[in-house]
């Protein structure tokens, strides 16, 4: 009665073999504990699916909000908005500066090769579940590969960092108590990570990101050209990698449309549980779109 833990494991019913590893976020986020990068303490970690039907992990409660929805950002003032959007441009620069050996996740993944191997992954996985847009797709990736930029850095790469996914304190919605969704983190290319946040970063006067919805279209959010321009100041980045950022925004969004289109052909079959999902076909639509029109990642 002393403590409040929360228990993390995959979704009910049936999912991709690598998708939801928990055990992946459990090591992680254990290893980042202290690092600067705020995360929840972990308490313990279980790979007996015996125990409750599937690996788990449990970790203590962190005190916050998570702002899902633009009702919840809306009532944020314009100061507020400005340095919850600086926390989390910083946290996510610091992450891509941790000590990979001093953490102890030399092992994580393999930074050679790291967009080569993504495209490849995200492309077989598509045609796995999915036969709509094949010919789209295989464009997609053929142009992406053909202007393959070259990783000049490799570091913890969060592989799904956004507002949403972040714990902000209650008391001060600006300063994060922790970040959260760690299932796809390994060894890459940092920029692949500034392109999610990129592509999540929704403007007034565009259109939103179908997943987040205009989260952060609001007066107060810096414009993402800010957000760009904060995080290669923070990292001392050259211009040559900020004006590389094109070819990683296009390649985020193509591996959210995999991972929508993932969700929509579970949900097609009967094998995800819940509701929300009636909607997720046109996302994968609209993301497919945007990767095959230049004017969509400038």
């Amino acid at each position: 009665g002393s403590r409040r833990w929360i228990l993390r494991r995959p979704p009910l019913g049936e999912y991709h073999r690598g998708a939801h590893d928990v055990g992946r976020e459990y090591r992680v986020m254990a290893a980042l504990k202290g690092s600067g990068v705020p995360v929840p303490d972990m308490v313990a970690m279980c790979r007996d699916v015996a125990v409750i039907g599937a690996p788990f992990y449990v970790m203590d409660l962190v005190e916050g909000v998570v702002l899902r929805t633009r009702e919840m950002v809306s009532d944020l003032t314009p100061e507020t908005r400005t340095s919850l959007s600086e926390v989390l441009v910083d946290t996510l620069a610091d992450l891509h500066e941790v000590d990979i050996d001093a953490v102890g996740l030399t092992g994580l993944g393999k930074p050679t090769g790291y967009l080569e191997r993504q495209l490849t992954r995200w492309q077989r996985q598509y045609h796995t579940i999915s036969q709509r847009h094949s010919t789209i797709v295989d464009d997609i990736v053929a142009g992406l590969r053909d202007a393959l930029p070259t990783t000049a850095h490799a570091a913890v790469v969060h592989g799904d960092f956004r507002i949403d996914n972040v714990i902000v304190t209650l008391a001060d919605r600006s300063a994060l108590a922790a970040v959260l969704d760690w299932e796809m983190a390994t060894l890459g290319d940092p920029l692949a990570d500034l392109a999610t946040l990129a592509m999540f970063w929704d403007e007034e006067g565009r259109p939103f990101n179908p997943v987040t919805g205009g989260l952060t279209a609001f007066p107060g959010f810096l414009s993402t050209a800010d957000v760009v321009r904060r995080y290669a100041n923070r990292r001392n980045l050259d211009q040559r990698s900020v004006d590389s950022l094109g070819w990683y925004l296009r390649f985020s969004k193509f591996k959210l449309a995999v991972i929508l289109e993932q969700i929509h052909a579970r949900h097609e079959s009967g094998q995800t549980l819940g509701a929300g999902f009636e909607e997720i076909d046109r996302m994968v639509d609209q993301l497919l779109d945007e990767c095959t029109d230049p004017t969509s990642v400038t």
